[in-house]
């Protein structure tokens, strides 16, 4: 082999060595632990943890401030409720109903009635609710009752404050 092939073999194994070494450093900040002071990485779910618990004042993220033994249920929960004949359940303001079995009439206590979100009219009081249909209650005082005359009772899916009656 001649001599200038040789140095140029070598010269290009050290270039190699040269790049295959400088790519295995690490970058700045690489060779910290993760979880520490010094690690700049943080995920959502700590930064979530971090701004409840200075909005809690530090505590421990209670989801239900009113009562701490039992767990938070939100306004988006749906519950099936039966209703017995004779009586009426009651909607808190902005509260949805689905009727799901029997016969329910609208009941109010004042001349404007219920939306009938699926059909887009308002239901005035003693006339049917459709079943399967998303009624909404703007105001308090408002609800549906067992249609007279049916001895079964009454299935409703509620989504938000009822009371019955």
């Amino acid at each position: 082999m001649k001599p200038v092939k040789r140095i140029g073999i070598i010269v290009m194994l050290l270039g190699c060595m040269w790049v295959f070494n400088n790519l295995n450093t690490p970058a700045d900040g690489a060779g910290t632990t993760p979880g520490t002071t010094d690690d700049p990485v943080v995920t959502k779910s700590y930064v979530d943890q971090q701004i409840q618990q200075a909005l809690n004042g530090g505590g421990g993220g209670n989801t239900n401030p009113t009562n701490p033994t039992q767990p938070f249920q939100g306004a988006d929960e749906v519950k099936n409720v039966a209703l017995k004949p004779g009586k009426i359940l009651i909607a808190d303001a902005g509260t949805e109903f689905i009727v799901r079995s029997g016969n329910a009439v609208i009941y109010t206590e004042v001349a404007s009635g219920v939306a009938d979100l699926t059909d887009g009219k308002d239901l005035l009081n003693g006339e049917t609710a459709p079943k399967n249909h998303l009624l909404s209650f703007p105001r308090e005082g408002r609800g549906i009752q067992v249609k007279e005359g049916q001895t079964s009772n009454l299935i409703v899916m509620v989504r938000g404050g009822y009371t019955i009656k």
